[in-house]
């Protein structure tokens, strides 16, 4: 039974024919690319748990440990009461650690698994039996839309983990706006977790590990497709490459084709070459001032910045 301090809203309205569509035209294109939702079903998930463990996959640690050294001061400036909004809430982990902080009256969990959100909310509650514990099942990374409704008090936006960087920085500034909106109406402000450039060898590490967990969570993305679209991706004849773009600032992930193929996607043949790749992933990478132009560019005024003593990675809070 549900705890009657939780309540589940879902705006996800998905238009099969449209991701469709969208789909065979990126796989289509010249330059082929899919939509790194992809990587997200059950299993990808898992993989991705394991690649936040790996010795190479520096990000999440270092996060949490500026969470954790800083954790007072920030919780000071984002004050207590209101609501704080997690997007990509998944397993609700990284809230709990700062719930106890902040005190918020109500906590808005957002994410696009409907039933993982809930369990983890019933989860969440019986911890924070005062909080007020709500979930948004919606797709943000197309739009992000709150019903104002749904926040009590100043709203705090909740985005940790560097997952901007999957944005490029044009539709960064656009979801960062669209962040701004949700938090502005209370005085609110968001709290966001971004990675810093740093040595290539190390991003090349980072997103190409030793053991392949990053490669299988990859390789996924076609078994996912193969599954919720009709394809038949032979996931043997791909291979996963990572590695930094430097001109870009970014780096990139791509499944490449070993050998000369026809895939048939959603009942239509498609040629690759050897060689050819599927651009499935960007993970832009900012110096401070950077993505301080960015915070600006989209509203946002009053900006702090924490890092690490090796500054390689960036929390700033914003109003």
């Amino acid at each position: 039974m549900t705890p009657a301090n939780i309540r589940i809203i879902n705006q996800l309205h998905i238009d099969q024919a449209a991701e469709t569509s969208r789909l065979i035209d990126g796989l289509r294109n010249a330059d082929a690319h899919i939509e790194p939702k992809y990587f997200y079903d059950p299993l990808g998930c898992a993989l991705y748990g394991a690649i936040c463990n790996l010795d190479e996959y520096y990000p999440t640690r270092t996060e949490r440990s500026i969470f954790g050294r800083y954790r007072n001061e920030i919780a000071e400036r984002i004050g207590h009461g209101g609501t704080f909004v997690d997007l990509g809430a998944g397993d609700c982990a990284k809230a709990q650690e700062w719930l106890p902080h902040i005190l918020p009256a109500r906590y808005l969990a957002v994410d696009i698994a409907g039933p993982s959100l809930e369990e983890a909310l019933i989860n969440l509650s019986a911890e924070f039996p005062a909080v007020e514990m709500l979930g948004l099942v919606t797709d943000f990374s197309q739009t992000l839309t709150v019903p104002g409704e749904l926040l009590r008090g100043s709203a705090t936006v909740f985005y940790p983990g560097s997952s901007i960087g999957n944005f490029a920085p044009p539709a960064a500034i656009r979801f960062l706006r669209e962040m701004r909106a949700t938090a502005a109406p209370g005085g609110g402000g968001l709290l966001i977790g971004v990675d810093a450039k740093k040595d290539k060898a190390r991003l090349d590490a980072a997103y190409d590990d030793a053991l392949g967990v990053t490669a299988a969570f990859n390789l996924n993305a076609l078994r996912h497709i193969n599954r919720v679209h009709g394809c038949d991706f032979d996931i043997r004849a791909w291979r996963h490459v990572g590695f930094y773009n430097e001109s870009e600032g970014r780096v990139e992930m791509h499944l490449e084709s070993m050998q000369d193929q026809v895939v048939v996607i959603a009942g239509q043949d498609r040629a690759f070459r050897r060689g050819e790749k599927i651009h499935s992933e960007n993970a832009y990478k900012y110096h401070q001032h950077e993505f301080v132009a960015l915070l600006t560019a989209a509203g946002f005024e009053d900006i702090s910045c924490w890092s690490n003593d090796a500054n390689e990675f960036w929390v700033f809070h914003a109003k």
